[in-house]
C-alpha cells in the first residue's frame, strides 16, 4: 500500500528585496571647460648670400593656428613652444626651419628657411609659412596642409648671378618676389589674433636682401628686414614669440649676414574661475581681458603640459 503525502496548506511567505541604486562616483574630467587658442610656431631662419651673388631669401613665418576647443579638467594636455630657425651659419647657405608648437592635437609647423646662393641651396624651405628664394622657387605654406590654412609660400628670387631674394611667406599674405635691381622681397604679412586673446599681429615674414638697390623688409608680426650690402642696412632678426621669420643676408661686406626666426608662442583665454596648473619647463604670463584670464606661454618643451583642476 502505497503512503499517502499530505500537501501543507499553509500560506507561503514571499520575501521581497529592495534594490538600492547607488549613484556612480564621481568621475574626474568630467567638467569641460571652453578653452580659445592660438599656436604659433618658430619663424624660418633668413638665407645666406655670396660675395659674387648677394641674393637670399627671407625665412618664412611660423604656421598660425586659432579657434576653440573644449578641456575637461584634471586632464593633462600637450603645450609646446617652437624655436626659432636658425640663420644660414655660412655664406651661401639656406636658413633652417622654425620649431613647431604644439597645443592638444594641433600643430603649428615651423616657418621656411629663407633660400641661399650656393646650387642645391637656392629655394627657400616649405614649412607653416615657405621661406624666400634665390631662384625662380616659390616654397610652399601651409605645409602640411591644414583648414583653415596656416600660412602662405615665398616669394622669388633674381635668380642665379642677380641681386636681389625673395620675401618669406607670412601667415596673412605672401611674400614679394624680388624686382632685379629694385628691391628685395617684402615679407609676406602676419595675421591678427583675435581681441580675446590680445589682438596682436603674429608670424609675418622675412624680407629678402639686396646687393645696391632697396632692401626687402619684414612683414608685420614679427618678421625681419633683409640687409643691403655695402651699407649699414644689416638684416634683423624676427622678433621672440611671434614666429616672425628672419631677414636675408649677404656677404658683399662682412656685417651684412642673415638672421634668426622668432620663436614661436601659445595663447589660450579661459574662463577666469578656472585653475590652471603648468608643468615645470613652462614660462607663462597671464592677464585679464573680459571674463577671461589669458595665458601667453613664451617657453615649453615637447613634454609639458597644461592642466584645469
Amino acid at each position: 500500500m502505497f503512503g499517502l503525502k499530505f500537501l501543507s496548506t499553509a500560506p507561503s511567505k514571499s520575501i521581497s528585496k529592495t534594490t538600492t541604486h547607488r549613484k556612480p562616483p564621481f568621475v574626474l574630467g568630467e567638467l569641460p571647460f571652453s578653452v580659445e587658442y592660438l599656436v604659433v610656431a618658430g619663424g624660418g631662419g633668413g638665407g645666406y648670400g655670396l660675395v659674387t651673388m648677394c641674393a637670399s631669401g627671407g625665412g618664412g613665418g611660423g604656421g598660425f593656428r586659432t579657434g576653440t576647443l573644449s578641456l575637461n579638467t584634471n586632464v593633462a594636455t600637450t603645450v609646446t613652444v617652437g624655436a626659432f630657425g636658425a640663420a644660414a651659419a655660412s655664406t651661401g647657405l639656406r636658413g633652417s626651419s622654425g620649431g613647431n608648437s604644439v597645443f592638444a592635437t594641433f600643430t603649428s609647423a615651423g616657418g621656411g628657411g629663407g633660400g641661399g646662393a650656393t646650387s642645391g641651396q637656392r629655394a627657400g624651405s616649405t614649412g607653416g609659412s615657405g621661406g624666400g628664394s634665390m631662384d625662380a622657387t616659390n616654397a610652399s605654406g601651409n605645409t602640411p596642409s591644414t583648414s583653415p590654412s596656416q600660412g602662405n609660400n615665398g616669394g622669388t628670387g633674381s635668380g642665379f648671378n642677380e641681386n636681389e631674394g625673395g620675401g618669406g611667406g607670412g601667415a596673412g599674405a605672401v611674400g614679394a618676389n624680388s624686382v632685379t635691381s629694385v628691391s628685395g622681397g617684402a615679407g609676406g604679412a602676419g595675421t591678427a589674433a583675435s581681441a580675446a586673446l590680445g589682438g596682436a599681429t603674429y608670424a609675418g615674414g622675412g624680407g629678402g636682401n639686396t646687393l645696391n638697390a632697396t632692401q626687402g623688409l619684414g612683414g608685420s608680426g614679427g618678421g625681419g628686414n633683409g640687409g643691403k650690402a655695402n651699407s649699414s642696412l644689416y638684416a634683423t632678426a624676427g622678433s621672440a614669440n611671434t614666429g616672425g621669420g628672419g631677414g636675408a643676408g649677404g656677404s658683399f661686406t662682412g656685417p651684412d649676414v642673415p638672421a634668426n626666426g622668432g620663436s614661436g608662442v601659445v595663447i589660450l583665454a579661459i574662463l577666469s574661475t578656472a585653475t590652471v596648473t603648468f608643468s615645470g619647463g613652462v614660462t607663462q604670463s597671464s592677464t585679464t581681458i573680459g571674463a577671461n584670464k589669458v595665458y601667453t606661454i613664451t617657453a615649453a618643451g615637447v613634454s609639458d603640459t597644461m592642466t584645469i583642476l
